[in-house]
């Protein structure tokens, strides 16, 4: 794939940044002060889309994030709009079959599983559906429009359904409890004003790119992560905000893991347990051949889930 291909579609993510750009690249990480906090000691204005194949590879950083820092940080989630339509383009890509090698290229980088058919077999005309359904599940409750996110971005990566069609949508809704007609009701309503103000702000604060995440304390002064990034690097923002924030202990056992988080690939697993990468795998299956665990697996890779036991 050429450079001007890489340079006109959102969709082609660079591995070097870690970013799906929508216009010129910037660097890693800056500081300032632009927007202003809220309850806790720090928030972080995350900016994402649906769709972009970087924010599925920063998950196990920001589920370590939440297990740690959880206490002392507010995640605000907010609507990119990395893919408007196929026309935003003047040339350099043709399809989104374009897009389908790069995913499978993705994947294997960020040892996340990632399955490019979907371009091939049932391509997506637009993130702006998932976005706006998103805006609409926070309308409802937060914590299950979070929730929510995860289940689409599993159906999508893994399971290669199109997240522009709203049966799908309604799918992933009813999975995590929402309430499904008033889900339509908002996102036919007034959860596309909700999308146009995330558009707006990250106008306002430069993003032109996913992940790109604002770390702002009660003063409002600013760090900013671009691209998916080591752990190393949302902690640090955390720190140089309020050198006081403390760490959350939490039990690294798989029981407890997977209480909080249903669903892990063998790269959360091993990033939130401790456990080395090339071991977390051969856990993860014992666990299956026990029958604590189901596996789904993928051409490029795998995701637990825990069996809902009746104890």
């Amino acid at each position: 794939m050429n450079n001007e291909t890489l340079k006109n579609n959102p969709l082609i993510c660079d591995i070097e940044t870690g970013m799906c750009e929508t216009t010129d690249s910037i660097s890693e990480s800056t500081s300032g002060n632009k927007v202003s906090s809220d309850k806790k000691s720090i928030r972080i204005i995350y900016y994402t889309d649906p769709i972009c194949s970087s924010c599925w590879g920063i998950e196990p950083q920001l589920r370590k994030l939440k297990l740690e820092y959880g206490d002392a940080v507010e995640i605000d989630y907010r609507m990119g709009g990395l893919l408007p339509d196929w026309n935003y383009n003047s040339g350099g890509i043709s399809s989104p079959s374009d897009v389908a090698s790069h995913w499978d290229e993705v994947s294997i980088h960020y040892d996340m599983p990632i399955d490019g058919d979907l371009w091939l077999e049932d391509p997506m005309d637009s993130s702006y559906p998932s976005s706006i359904a998103f805006k609409a599940a926070q309308l409802q409750d937060n914590q299950k429009a979070i929730s929510f996110m995860r289940e689409m971005r599993e159906m999508m990566f893994l399971k290669k359904k199109n997240m522009a069609k709203w049966e799908n949508l309604a799918i992933a809704a009813n999975k995590v409890g929402l309430n499904v007609e008033q889900l339509k009701t908002d996102f036919e309503g007034k959860a596309k004003g909700l999308f146009q103000e995330d558009l707006k702000l990250g106008q306002e604060l430069g993003v032109r790119g996913f992940p790109t995440m604002f770390f702002v304390d009660d003063a409002g002064n600013q760090e900013t992560v671009y691209g998916t990034r080591p752990y190393a690097f949302y902690e640090m923002a955390i720190l140089k905000l309020n050198p006081n924030a403390t760490k959350s202990e939490y039990s690294k056992n798989w029981e407890n893991l997977f209480s909080i988080y249903p669903t892990l690939t063998a790269k959360e697993f091993s990033e939130l347990s401790g456990t080395p990468r090339s071991d977390s795998e051969k856990q993860l299956n014992e666990l299956v051949e026990k029958g604590k665990l189901e596996k789904h697996t993928t051409k490029n890779g795998s995701m637990w889930t825990i069996k809902n036991l009746n104890h």
